[in-house]
């Protein structure tokens, strides 16, 4: 009962402080790891993004060839996902300062958004690089149009991508085969 007081408190400061310069949603996902600040305070303070399909479609179809993207889709009740969530922190840790945007989109049913996603992206450092999606409104249409791949089905699923250079990969991920795929991808010109 005191978490949830202190959630409560929390939530309510955070909305109450609120800028009204604040930027919208579909800035706030371009901005990349070399920009993010690592501070725990100002991470906390961030509040956490929903994209709509329609956004998430936008946001996957970017062809900025200079960038590598790296796309997660998680959830925190997927044991593979969060087994494999510190791999891509600590490569986002080393890849600080280059052309490298590293994107977690959390699969959480919507009433968990407040509570555990939030609890376990401030716990992984992660809170600016998610964003909510809401999985129960997404059409097969989505997974067809987006990926070779993926039909929605099972995750961890990741989408590593660089200019017309693509690569999808179903289910966790090793530290070494997430380094091997990033190494690639930034080696190629």
């Amino acid at each position: 009962m005191k978490k949830f007081a202190l959630y409560s408190l929390a939530a309510i400061s955070v909305l109450a402080c609120k800028k009204d310069d604040q930027k919208p949603a579909e800035t706030i996902i371009k901005q990349d790891s070399v920009a993010t600040s690592n501070q725990k305070s100002d991470a906390k303070m961030t509040p956490l993004v929903e994209l709509s399909s329609e956004k998430m479609v936008t946001y996957l179809q970017n062809n900025n060839s200079d960038t590598l993207y790296v796309t997660n889709f998680f959830a925190t009740w997927c044991g593979p996902c969060v087994q494999e969530i510190p791999f891509f922190r600590q490569k986002m840790d080393e890849l600080k300062g280059q052309p490298v945007k590293f994107t977690f989109v959390s699969l959480d049913n919507k009433s968990d958004w407040n509570s555990e996603v939030s609890n376990f992206v401030d716990k992984q450092n992660i809170r600016k690089q998610v964003v909510l999606l809401d999985g129960s409104l997404l059409k097969p249409q989505f997974f067809e149009q987006n990926f070779k791949t993926w039909d929605g089905g099972a995750i961890p699923f990741t989408l590593i991508k660089k200019g017309d250079k693509v690569d999808e990969t179903l289910g966790s991920m090793s530290e070494e085969a997430l380094n091997q795929k990033i190494a690639q991808f930034l080696a190629a010109k």
